[in-house]
């Protein structure tokens, strides 16, 4: 059987933004194949030592471990951290391993063989330095997306140090994971020689029926990241103000911190599931500003054959930036008139919803996702 160690920070159950949706399904996947699967999490404010029995329980892992919560004070982390970082020169964006959570990390390792080692996100790159350790693992790293471009619009950035340095520890890769077709040819362009493959997420078509039989108009899934926050501070400030005052609006996730009370708006800070809500949503919007990767969000409305909405930034990742399901607009009236006509337009709607179900099918169906993988690990189809 392969034996896998699986880095994740975040717990993914808990599938309330789209990292978490990514983590999750690749779980899911591994699991369908009979792989033994190792995993890490990360202890911190919002995922405690006691949620590893969940996931371990969910029958998805075998073995379950979380690095401890960070130590950023004390000889350790002077001798072990803080200078080596500074010798490195690594950015303060890239500090974000400790000198107790290596070690902890490595001790698994050192204890352990996989075929393959997966972490997720650049930044923690540190957890397999040592290639002593990873003895004959192939060691994967999943982008999740394009980390320097995350930090593209804050000024006094040195955008070059950060590339250079995510270029440098991606090098140190076996295989790269890119979540879009633009970062997998941004990678591409400066690490020619490197294992670079395009994985989207995949997700299990779940296809509706007629909009008249839905009560929300407008559906909205957002977490709480600067991104996010942004985008719908401009939705709120551009966009609403020009809509019928009749439209049945419900935003799901943390991006509700910020949002005002409105009387044609309902706001849910958490949805143990979004299954219910997507079967009674018409259309979806997506409004994204700034920010990288493929937008899990747009992903599972089109898995619901539901149209989007979206800026520019929202069509991200997809292989097709037409025809796709998705309007897109940065212009505020523009943004607006999409929504009304497709709620008033029942032949566009359709039309719209058709191209949607079609591009999903082609591209981003689990099966089509999962079949990329079984050649990535050379599993017998």
């Amino acid at each position: 059987m392969t034996k896998i160690l699986f880095f994740y920070p975040d717990n993914p159950l808990i599938i309330n933004q789209g990292n978490n949706s990514r983590a999750n399904k690749l779980l899911n996947y591994f699991k369908s194949r009979n792989c033994i699967v190792d995993f890490v999490g990360e202890h911190k404010r919002d995922f405690l030592p006691e949620e590893l029995e969940d996931i371990k329980n969910s029958g998805l892992v075998n073995n379950v471990y979380m690095v401890p919560k960070r130590k950023n004070s004390g000889l350790k982390y002077l001798f072990g951290t803080s200078i080596p970082n500074k010798i490195k020169g690594f950015p303060r964006q890239f500090q974000r391993i400790s000198y107790n959570q290596k070690k902890y990390f490595e001790n698994i390792l050192n204890e352990n063989s996989y075929d393959y080692i997966i972490i997720s996100y650049v930044l923690f790159f540190p957890f397999i330095e040592n290639k002593s350790l990873t003895k004959n693992s192939k060691v994967i790293v999943d982008t999740h997306d394009f980390f320097t471009g995350q930090f593209s619009q804050i000024k006094r950035t040195d955008l070059g140090k950060l590339f250079k340095t995510e270029i440098n520890q991606l090098k140190k890769f076996d295989s790269i994971w890119a979540i879009s077709a633009e970062e997998q040819f941004i990678f591409s362009q400066f690490l020619p020689e490197k294992e670079i493959l395009t994985i989207p997420h995949g997700v299990e078509s779940n296809f509706i029926q007629k909009p008249e039989t839905k009560e929300i108009d407008l559906f909205y899934v957002a977490s709480n990241n600067p991104h996010n926050l942004n985008s719908a501070k401009w939705f709120f400030e551009k966009v609403y103000p020009l809509l019928p005052k009749h439209i049945q609006i419900t935003i799901v996730g943390r991006v509700n911190q910020v949002i005002d009370d409105y009387p044609n708006v309902r706001k849910i800070e958490f949805a143990e599931s979004l299954d219910e809500l997507y079967q009674s949503s018409k259309v979806t919007i997506c409004p994204m500003l700034s920010g990288t990767g493929l937008k899990i969000k747009v992903v599972e409305s089109l898995s619901y054959g539901i149209p989007v909405v979206c800026n520019e930034r929202g069509v991200d990742g997809l292989l097709s930036k037409i025809n796709n399901g998705c309007l897109v607009s940065n212009n505020p009236h523009e943004f607006a008139d999409f929504i009304e006509k497709l709620l008033n337009d029942e032949e566009y709607y359709n039309k719209i919803s058709r191209e949607g179900k079609e591009f999903f099918t082609q591209s981003l169906d689990e099966n089509i996702v999962f079949k990329k993988l079984d050649y990535f690990f050379e599993f017998e189809k």
